[in-house]
């Protein structure tokens, strides 16, 4: 036993200076042999989980600390469990270890906020992170600001929450880029540039001093920066400069999973239904490992939403139908699945099919129907179904007072001539803001256009209260008073002249305007002609001659030479010849002459002139000596070597050439 107790007194004294050199392998080999002698030695228990956890082996650590539960008991092992179960993702497990545990110590508050954080209940981890930078004094408050700088950007981005000003000091890289990532979720996209431009002068300055990192290190550490700054460049319209930037993230081929997944995603969304190719590769980096654990909920949607879509531009039905059944299941409530349902069906012409899908959904959750049913209204319009859409888009609690929403129903009313209907739509309007907001611009306007739209159509008596609305809110608006006497002009006379007492005097209402400019101005439909100069040769007329201009006469139209006064007209002489009554088509049997018969170009009517058996008188075949001349003059024929040849030069044979010698030949 003496000689035991010394041999595990020098695996302790090993185990000791193992730990402070930080060999944590050789310590877990010599932690071992003292749990062989003692095997529920709480000390040696919890140096071999700290052993396992600083080597990595999470898994084992918790197994150890699993199979020791009477020994290792949650006061004494609390923090190192719930990290190993933290560490392995196994964020809901951690969360009741750490709310189990009987004292929360500094340590495991630390833990707890990071957990808070991995569930995405960002208002209780801002908490945390307040008191334990107000409640701690060592070397790691610069991290916590950063870590609660990162939890206000969370807040500011997923739940669009106004930040508070925490008076963060932006002294580091991290901090800076946590400020611009809380810009850009209120939407201050500029100023969210020009931290983000901050944040990566710092880094440069921080790394730089560091003389193992190289450039490709430090690339690398901008990497999410960049990819940040392209974000926001492609939220500003620039798709163009932030698809450059975040190619040139990709090919750096960064560590971080997450990272490498939303910008891939971001690419995609750029790239659309173009560029399919590249848009199917990038998608391989979103399903990389561990990608879940990395990203929040909103942006593994995104991807898993982006997926589908990619699906249906590519034209693979099947899989699109998969992902999107996939997401509904996963977020019953979320209208965007149904919506990429019913693309698909559209694209597959299934126009009824999408509308019945739109309606089951807005019944079965209200909260999203505003949108399904602006779907289901854009459907009605593309099937022609002007009157249904309208019906549709008049239960939309959410927008049917909207001043768009009522220019929309106007429109569409009064394509279909529905003018009643129409006129409704104001009315509805016109009372809503009349009892939430009366006297509003939007009121006013919205009176003002139902007063306008009843006077196109003819709806003057309708139109005369809008009009009294109007003027009794400005008096001095002359134009609304005088559609009012317009109007009551047709209804009550009496009542017409009194109102127009109340219009100006003439000589108030002249305007200082020439004329002249005004007829030669561009857009007049009218210009006054100028005089003509006169010259010398043009001399005056004398007074009372008249200024009447000459009429032009007619010209007569020419007659066919055959026209016979007497002889009525052919009443078809103006069709042609095909469509007259009387024609009868072409005569059948005619004997057409024949051609193509003899030589090549030769025609029938020189083969008949050159026939000597058709002439009356004909010629010698040889001339007798000594009247040559007398026989040519007489029959009045062309000496035959004078003639033109019948023949074509086409059809002459051609003399045979002789062959070149040396050309390849064979017997």
């Amino acid at each position: 036993m003496a000689s035991g107790g010394g041999a595990v007194a020098s695996l302790w004294t090993e185990v000791n200076r193992c730990g402070q050199s930080g060999d944590f392998p050789r310590a877990l080999k010599s932690v071992n042999k003292i749990l062989q002698e003692c095997k529920d030695d709480i000390t040696a228990l919890q140096c071999k989980v700290v052993c396992l956890i600083q080597n990595g082996s999470f898994k084992e650590a918790l197994n150890v600390i699993n199979t020791h539960t009477k020994v290792l008991s949650s006061d004494v092992i609390a923090f190192e469990k719930a990290y190993c179960e933290y560490r392995l993702n196994r964020v809901e497990s951690a969360l009741k270890t750490i709310e189990s545990a009987p004292e929360q110590t500094d340590k495991l508050k630390e833990l707890y906020g990071q957990v808070l954080y991995r569930l995405e209940r960002y208002s209780e981890c801002q908490a945390v992170y307040r008191d334990l930078i107000r409640n701690s004094q060592d070397d790691y408050e610069e991290e916590r600001k950063t870590n609660l700088s990162a939890v206000v950007a969370a807040l500011s981005a997923w739940e669009k929450a106004s930040p508070e000003d925490l008076g963060l000091p932006e002294t580091s890289y991290e901090l800076c880029y946590n400020s611009a990532c809380t810009l850009i979720g209120q939407g201050q996209l500029a100023e969210a540039m020009k931290k983000l431009r901050e944040a990566e002068e710092l880094c440069r300055i921080s790394l730089s001093e560091d003389s193992d990192m190289t450039e490709e290190d430090i690339d690398s550490e901008l990497a999410v920066i960049h990819s940040q700054m392209a974000y926001v460049m492609q939220l500003q319209g620039r798709t163009e400069d932030a698809l450059q930037l975040y190619n040139q993230v990709i090919k750096l081929k960064p560590t971080d999973v997450g990272l490498r997944a939303v910008t891939a995603n971001n690419i995609i969304t750029i790239n659309k239904d173009q560029n399919v190719f590249d848009s199917k590769k990038k998608v391989k980096l979103t399903n990389a490992d561990g990608v879940e654990h990395k990203l929040a909920k909103k942006q593994l949607q995104a991807i898993e939403f982006n997926k589908a879509l990619l699906a249906m531009y590519t034209n693979q039905a099947d899989q699109c139908r998969k992902l999107s059944s996939s997401l509904q299941s996963q977020n019953p409530g979320h209208p965007r699945p149904v919506l990429i349902q019913v693309a698909q069906l559209c694209r597959e012409k299934q126009h009824s099919k999408a509308l019945e899908l739109l309606q089951r959904f807005s019944e079965q959750h209200p909260e999203s129907a505003p949108e399904i049913k602006l779907t289901m209204a854009q459907l009605y319009l593309t099937q022609g179904h002007v009157t249904k859409a309208c019906d549709i888009l008049r239960t939309v609690e959410d927008f049917k007072h909207k001043p768009g929403m009522v220019s929309a129903l106007v429109t569409m009313y009064s394509h279909e001539e529905d003018i009643d209907s129409a006129i409704d739509v104001f009315s509805q309007a016109i009372q809503y803001y009349q009892a939430e907001q009366p006297g509003s611009s939007a009121h006013l306007s919205l009176v003002r256009e139902a007063a306008d739209f009843k006077l196109k159509y003819g709806r003057k008596k309708e139109a005369i209260s809008d009009l009294e609305q109007l003027w009794k809110q400005n008096t001095n608006d002359i134009h609304t008073l005088a559609q009012l006497i317009s109007a009551y002009s047709l209804v009550d006379q009496e009542k017409a002249k009194s109102l127009s007492k109340h219009l100006p005097s003439p000589d108030t209402m002249s305007f200082n305007v020439d004329v002249d400019e005004l007829e030669n101005s561009h857009g007049a439909t009218y210009v006054r002609k100028k005089a003509a100069k006169v010259t010398g040769e043009n001399l005056p007329k004398e007074e009372g001659q008249g200024d009447a201009k000459k009429k032009k006469k007619k010209k007569k139209g020419k007659l066919p030479k055959n026209y016979d006064p007497k002889a009525t007209p052919d009443p078809e002489r103006w069709l042609p010849m095909r469509e007259r009554s009387y024609y009868r088509g072409r005569k059948k049997g005619k004997k057409k002459e024949q051609v193509g018969k003899g030589t090549q170009g030769a025609t029938s009517g020189a083969a008949a002139e050159l026939d000597a058996s058709k002439t009356a008188s004909s010629p010698p075949t040889s001339p007798r000596p000594g009247s040559g001349a007398s026989s040519a003059t007489s029959s009045n024929m062309v000496p035959p070597r004078q003639q033109k040849p019948a023949a074509s030069g086409a059809t002459r044979k051609k003399p045979q050439q002789k062959k070149k010698k040396g050309g390849k030949g064979g017997w």
